[in-house]
């Protein structure tokens, strides 16, 4: 996908990109490529494939739920900053908070926004299970995201615990999401989750199958989850 392909295709779903936004995401691929060199960011690099892969896959989810309004959105494992930067470069008015148990990835996002000059975005240095423990943030989120991070029934012991009741958790995957969401389906209702939707569509360009899974938060999370780091994935809740 080349950048003018890039613009064109969000602008046929409604999302029409300003010049500040065309050159904050030019921005955003120079310095992903330029600090893989020093971390291992990813191992998409051709700014073709970043552009399909990385953006507008991030990007996704604002097709199918209003990110119109003002939502505070906790973005679990973001990585290289996917998908919670691409959507926050959209969406400005968001207020994003990421988690992440890297440091080193930690430092390169919070340079990524100091260049991009991001407001309302936060950073944490933290396991997810850790952070879905601690009184400020739990079940404090409209919306939590997670993206290629674990499977659902774990993905969901993770996200589940920091979605505020009446909010939801969405969760990006590939083309194993139904047997996943099929497996996860008790775990979710433990966590107080109820399955709103699971969208399926293929990328623009090279038809690879994606989808977007929608958890409504319909009650509390009881208090004994997340368990203790790496419980979760060690053990998935049944």
């Amino acid at each position: 996908m080349q950048e003018d392909q890039f613009i064109k295709t969000l602008a046929q779903k409604n999302i029409h990109l300003k010049k500040r936004q065309i050159e904050q995401f030019s921005a955003y691929y120079d310095l992903l490529v330029e600090w893989n060199d020093k971390i291992n960011l990813t191992s998409i690099t051709k700014k073709e494939d970043v552009y399909l892969k990385h953006f507008f896959d991030s990007i996704t989810p604002a097709m199918y739920i209003d990110l119109t309004r003002d939502l505070s959105i906790c973005d679990v494992g973001a990585g290289a900053g996917f998908p919670s930067i691409p959507l926050k470069i959209c969406f400005p008015h968001l207020k994003i908070t990421i988690i992440d148990s890297l440091k080193k990835r930690i430092n390169f996002l919070s340079h990524l926004t100091e260049k991009l000059q991001l407001e309302n975005v936060s950073f944490y240095h933290h396991r997810a299970e850790d952070f879905g423990q601690l009184e400020d943030y739990r079940e404090k989120y409209d919306i939590v995201l997670a993206r290629a991070v674990a499977r659902m029934s774990v993905l969901s012991e993770y996200c589940l615990p920091l979605t505020k009741r009446d909010g939801q958790f969405i969760a990006l995957k590939g083309s194993q999401a139904e047997e996943e969401l099929e497996i996860a389906h008790k775990a979710i209702h433990r966590l107080g989750g109820k399955i709103n939707q699971n969208y399926v569509f293929t990328l623009p360009y090279e038809d690879s199958e994606r989808s977007i899974i929608i958890i409504d938060k319909v009650k509390q999370t009881p208090k004994k989850f997340p368990r203790k780091a790496g419980t979760p994935n060690k053990h998935p809740l049944q």
